[in-house]
């Protein structure tokens, strides 16, 4: 392969349900070109775009592979994206580098979940959609069908190119000489139909729809001739300044065990040049590198320049991360990042050895640099530490990269749930410490009143006494009496939160009080007053959005009050339903499996903490017991 630097270049994302043909497309379409010998298969591990050892066991994409090939003079990259969907969020990060959707749907199953989701991202980003029907070998698989099925379900403007005389009705349509032509002629001359389609695709006012088998290699080289002919290239989509100073947009990031930090970038501006240096936006780092490739999968393949609108990939970039903008320091450019949303669920995870504790910080920092909608934190109420993703699986992926590529075992769990004791009630005690055993004795005596806060206050503490009956040295130390019996609770052993504490009144003795007396004596008074300030546990309540189509929105409202959901808000937009609720914590640990039941995967959800409130008396009740049982379990 040449892969010479040119700006007749085609950028494709290759994006749909999973197991739709995506990886398979892209395979048949590299060995059309002649890029490899023979036409590698999913089922077989072979293929260029799926070469993660997880993505060869489950056989689908987990993250985007990547691969550049040359047909009829063009160059074009292709991103293989994942199409599950706890890995899709992965594709919607890699729009910004391509400039033409290719929305592979099944033949045999037609329109699914995450074709809709993935039509939707081709909206968000403006790019031009080329509906490809893969499986066409398969015995179930009808064109007819399923081109009656997009069109219903996207509109009219998506039409097969089989259909001669209605795309060219379209593209006389939409311009005043072309109707003129049409209505004259009855027909548009080939120049005028090629300038005239490409137009309407590159502004979305055409969907073309292609039918192929990949497994057979039948209709691929169709296919990448209307890439060729008809697709944008970068600068007839976007006014990219191919004169300027050289300016890219990293896009993703991979880690590998040798090759260390692999940064893969589009060129937004310029001539990119090896033997070069950028500065970072974000770090203002000065960034060198000396060699310059494009992807082939695993492999790259050195080039000595790439053209603006080229995708690229260098190595060992220092202090350059995914969404990261770089450019000359005489032209700073600043390209805008792709908005991630927060993870859905977040997963408790324990190193098995002394060892994977060792390694655990070290791999836990490349992944995250490789997939920047994780995130891994120590709760500072529970003390675990919490690897957040978009579900179970997406969970699973990670724990399987850290085991295999960085040598780290851990136990995956579900989160603790941070509860919270407080009290509903009044008290008004004493608490007194004296002992006497040979010598010093020891003597503190305070007289507190306890009473509630308002949720989220937390704690405080007043010191009304007069005339010195706790000498003002030992305040401190009630203080810290009452706080360290609080933060070891009284039903279940949580923290216990928003509650105002007095000290009006107590004794000394001149020779046996002392700091460790008075906090004894605070520990007894908080004691005392749990008997009378009717302690109550509380829960952390999450607020959840959930995005869906119509038609399941009366089932997850339902679920939302079997959860101990308050449903706020209801909005209708294209037929999809954003449903936004308040539901505790402990109900949402399965939703992700659940929500994908019930929707089959057609519906996405997003939750983050709003607030803490009173659990339910049986809810409570079950909590504290199992609080008891797990303490005489340590106490035996």
């Amino acid at each position: 392969m040449r892969l010479y630097a040119t700006v007749d270049i085609r950028n494709l994302a290759l994006a749909g349900h999973a197991h739709s043909g995506k990886t398979m497309l892209a395979s048949a379409m590299i060995f059309a070109s002649g890029a490899t010998s023979r036409l590698l298969r999913v089922e077989e591990g072979t293929t260029i775009t799926d070469f993660d050892e997880e993505e060869v066991l489950r056989k689908h994409s987990i993250t985007t592979g990547i691969a550049a090939l040359e047909f009829s003079k063009k160059k074009i990259n292709l991103l293989d994206t994942p199409g599950l969907n706890t890995f899709i969020h992965d594709a919607r990060l890699c729009l910004p580098a391509v400039d033409t959707m290719l929305l592979v749907v099944d033949g045999s199953c037609g329109v699914q979940v995450q074709t809709e989701r993935a039509w939707n991202y081709a909206a968000e980003f403006n790019l031009p959609v080329v509906f490809v029907v893969t499986k066409l070998d398969h015995e179930r698989a009808s064109f007819t069908n399923v081109v009656s099925e997009i069109r219903e379900r996207f509109g009219r403007r998506c039409c097969s190119v089989e259909s001669r005389d209605e795309l060219i009705e379209m593209i006389a349509e939409d311009d005043d000489e072309l109707m003129q032509e049409f209505f004259e002629q009855g027909s548009l001359s080939p120049e005028h139909l090629t300038k005239g389609l490409k137009n309407e695709i590159t502004h979305r006012k055409v969907f073309p729809i292609l039918g192929v088998s990949a497994l057979q290699d039948q209709g691929i080289r169709d296919l990448l001739n209307f890439i060729a002919e008809y697709l944008p290239c970068p600068t007839d989509r976007l006014p990219l300044d191919t004169k300027s100073a050289p300016s890219i947009f990293v896009f993703k990031t991979l880690s590998d065990a040798f090759a260390g930090r692999v940064s893969y970038f589009k060129v937004m501006a310029g001539t990119l040049r090896s033997d070069g240096h950028l500065i970072n936006e974000r770090t203002h780092h000065d960034e060198r590198f000396a060699h310059l490739a494009t992807p082939f999968g695993k492999q790259i393949n050195e080039v000595t320049e790439l053209a603006t609108g080229d995708i690229g990939v260098m190595q060992k970039l220092k202090e350059t991360l995914t969404g990261d903008s770089l450019s000359d320091k005489s032209k700073p450019k600043h390209w805008e990042p792709v908005t991630v949303a927060e993870p859905s669920i977040a997963y408790a995870i324990h190193a098995k050895t002394r060892n994977d504790e060792d390694r655990l910080a070290t791999g836990m920092h490349k992944v995250l640099e490789e997939d920047p909608s994780l995130r891994f934190y120590r709760d500072p109420q529970t003390k675990e530490f919490l690897l957040a993703g978009n579900g179970q699986q997406h969970v699973e992926a990670v724990v399987a990269r850290l085991r295999k590529r960085y040598h780290v075992d851990v136990e995956v769990q579900a989160p603790k749930i941070a509860y919270r004791e407080t009290i509903r009630g009044f008290a008004d005690v004493q608490g007194k410490h004296k002992k006497q055993s040979g010598g010093h004795g020891q003597f503190g005596d305070c007289k507190v009143k306890i009473e509630p806060l308002t949720r989220g206050e937390t704690f405080a503490f007043v010191n009304a006494t007069f005339g010195g009956s706790v000498p003002k040295q030992y305040v401190p130390a009630v203080e810290k009496g009452i706080q360290e019996a609080a933060a070891h609770g009284w039903l279940a052993g949580f923290p216990m939160v928003d509650f105002k504490v007095t000290l009006y009144d107590g004794s000394y003795h001149d020779v046996d009080s002392n700091e460790m007396s008075f906090k004894m004596a605070g520990r007894k008074a908080f004691k005392a007053a749990m008997a009378i300030a009717k302690p109550a546990l509380l829960e952390p309540v999450m607020k959840v959005e959930v995005q869906t189509p119509v038609e399941y929105a009366g089932d997850l409202l339902g679920d939302f009050n079997s959860r101990r959901g308050r449903v706020g808000g209801m909005e209708v937009n294209a037929g999809s339903q954003m449903i936004r609720a308040i539901v505790p914590m402990s109900e949402m640990l399965s939703y992700q499996n659940d929500l994908t039941a019930m929707t089959q995967g057609r519906a996405t959800f997003s939750m983050e903490f709003d607030h803490y409130d009173f659990v339910p008396l049986p809810q409570a009740e079950k909590i504290i017991a199992a609080a008891k049982h797990i303490q005489l379990s340590e106490d035996d």
